[in-house]
Protein backbone atom coordinates (compact mmCIF):
# COMPACT_ATOMS: atom_id res chain seq x y z
CA UNK A 1 0.00 0.00 0.00
CA UNK A 2 1.36 3.39 -1.02
CA UNK A 3 0.98 6.23 1.46
CA UNK A 4 1.46 9.84 0.52
CA UNK A 5 3.85 11.84 2.69
CA UNK A 6 2.11 14.10 5.24
CA UNK A 7 -1.15 14.66 3.37
CA UNK A 8 -2.89 16.25 6.37
CA UNK A 9 -4.99 19.15 5.26
CA UNK A 10 -4.82 18.11 1.59
CA UNK A 11 -8.12 18.48 -0.25
CA UNK A 12 -9.38 16.74 -3.39
CA UNK A 13 -12.20 17.67 -5.76
CA UNK A 14 -13.71 14.65 -7.53
CA UNK A 15 -15.34 15.44 -10.88
CA UNK A 16 -17.27 12.32 -11.85
CA UNK A 17 -20.89 11.92 -12.96
CA UNK A 18 -21.21 8.23 -12.06
CA UNK A 19 -22.15 8.32 -8.39
CA UNK A 20 -20.81 4.89 -7.38
CA UNK A 21 -17.45 5.58 -9.02
CA UNK A 22 -17.32 8.97 -7.30
CA UNK A 23 -17.98 7.31 -3.94
CA UNK A 24 -15.26 4.73 -4.59
CA UNK A 25 -12.76 7.49 -5.47
CA UNK A 26 -13.85 9.39 -2.35
CA UNK A 27 -13.21 6.35 -0.14
CA UNK A 28 -9.83 5.73 -1.78
CA UNK A 29 -8.68 9.32 -1.38
CA UNK A 30 -9.85 9.32 2.25
CA UNK A 31 -7.74 6.20 2.87
CA UNK A 32 -4.80 8.06 1.32
CA UNK A 33 -5.27 10.84 3.87
CA UNK A 34 -7.12 13.39 1.74
CA UNK A 35 -10.21 15.32 2.69
CA UNK A 36 -12.76 15.25 -0.12
CA UNK A 37 -13.98 18.83 -0.43
CA UNK A 38 -16.70 17.89 -2.92
CA UNK A 39 -18.08 15.56 -5.56
CA UNK A 40 -19.05 17.32 -8.79
CA UNK A 41 -21.06 15.57 -11.54
CA UNK A 42 -20.66 18.42 -14.06
CA UNK A 43 -18.17 21.07 -15.19
CA UNK A 44 -20.50 23.85 -14.03
CA UNK A 45 -20.71 22.41 -10.51
CA UNK A 46 -16.94 21.78 -10.49
CA UNK A 47 -16.20 25.45 -11.32
CA UNK A 48 -18.38 26.64 -8.47
CA UNK A 49 -16.93 24.17 -5.97
CA UNK A 50 -13.33 24.85 -6.99
CA UNK A 51 -13.74 28.59 -6.51
CA UNK A 52 -15.19 28.05 -3.02
CA UNK A 53 -13.20 25.06 -1.77
CA UNK A 54 -9.74 25.58 -3.34
CA UNK A 55 -8.74 21.91 -3.76
CA UNK A 56 -5.11 20.74 -3.76
CA UNK A 57 -5.78 18.22 -6.56
CA UNK A 58 -8.69 17.24 -8.81
CA UNK A 59 -9.65 13.81 -10.10
CA UNK A 60 -11.46 14.30 -13.41
CA UNK A 61 -13.45 12.03 -15.71
CA UNK A 62 -13.50 12.89 -19.45
CA UNK A 63 -17.24 12.37 -19.99
CA UNK A 64 -19.51 14.31 -17.64
CA UNK A 65 -23.32 14.25 -17.85
CA UNK A 66 -23.45 13.44 -21.55
CA UNK A 67 -20.53 15.47 -22.89
CA UNK A 68 -16.76 15.53 -23.18
CA UNK A 69 -16.41 18.55 -20.93
CA UNK A 70 -14.05 16.89 -18.45
CA UNK A 71 -10.98 17.93 -20.42
CA UNK A 72 -12.17 21.53 -20.62
CA UNK A 73 -12.89 21.81 -16.89
CA UNK A 74 -9.52 20.23 -16.13
CA UNK A 75 -7.76 22.82 -18.28
CA UNK A 76 -9.75 25.61 -16.59
CA UNK A 77 -8.95 24.28 -13.09
CA UNK A 78 -5.25 24.14 -13.90
CA UNK A 79 -5.08 27.57 -15.59
CA UNK A 80 -7.43 29.56 -13.35
CA UNK A 81 -7.17 27.82 -9.97
CA UNK A 82 -3.71 26.25 -10.38
CA UNK A 83 -5.07 22.84 -9.35
CA UNK A 84 -3.05 19.73 -10.31
CA UNK A 85 -5.12 17.27 -12.37
CA UNK A 86 -5.34 13.47 -12.53
CA UNK A 87 -7.71 12.01 -15.12
CA UNK A 88 -9.60 8.86 -14.09
CA UNK A 89 -11.53 7.70 -17.13
CA UNK A 90 -12.75 4.78 -19.19
CA UNK A 91 -11.90 6.82 -22.31
CA UNK A 92 -8.29 5.85 -22.93
CA UNK A 93 -8.40 5.59 -26.71
CA UNK A 94 -5.48 7.21 -28.56
CA UNK A 95 -7.47 10.28 -29.74
CA UNK A 96 -8.82 11.07 -26.28
CA UNK A 97 -5.45 10.65 -24.57
CA UNK A 98 -3.83 12.86 -27.24
CA UNK A 99 -6.50 15.53 -26.67
CA UNK A 100 -5.91 15.33 -22.89
CA UNK A 101 -2.16 15.78 -23.37
CA UNK A 102 -2.70 18.75 -25.72
CA UNK A 103 -5.14 20.51 -23.37
CA UNK A 104 -3.66 19.53 -19.98
CA UNK A 105 0.02 18.64 -20.59
CA UNK A 106 1.58 16.28 -18.08
CA UNK A 107 -1.68 15.23 -16.42
CA UNK A 108 -1.68 11.50 -15.64
CA UNK A 109 -4.42 9.48 -17.34
CA UNK A 110 -5.58 6.48 -15.31
CA UNK A 111 -7.93 3.87 -16.72
CA UNK A 112 -11.05 2.83 -14.77
CA UNK A 113 -11.21 0.88 -12.60
CA UNK A 114 -8.28 2.49 -10.83
CA UNK A 115 -6.30 0.77 -8.09
CA UNK A 116 -5.38 2.63 -4.91
CA UNK A 117 -1.60 2.33 -5.36
CA UNK A 118 -1.85 3.61 -8.96
CA UNK A 119 -3.99 6.56 -7.87
CA UNK A 120 -1.69 7.29 -4.93
CA UNK A 121 1.36 7.38 -7.21
CA UNK A 122 -0.33 9.68 -9.76
CA UNK A 123 -1.58 12.08 -7.08
CA UNK A 124 1.84 12.15 -5.42
CA UNK A 125 3.49 12.93 -8.78
CA UNK A 126 1.26 15.94 -9.54
CA UNK A 127 1.19 17.39 -6.02
CA UNK A 128 4.95 17.50 -5.39
CA UNK A 129 6.10 21.01 -4.63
Amino acid sequence: MTQLPSPHGRRVLIIEDEFLIALDLEATMFKLGFEVCALAPSARKARSLAMNDQPDVALVDVYLEGGREGIEIARWLREVCEVPIVFVTAQTDEDTVERIHEQVPGAPVLSKPVFRHTLASAVAAVTKH
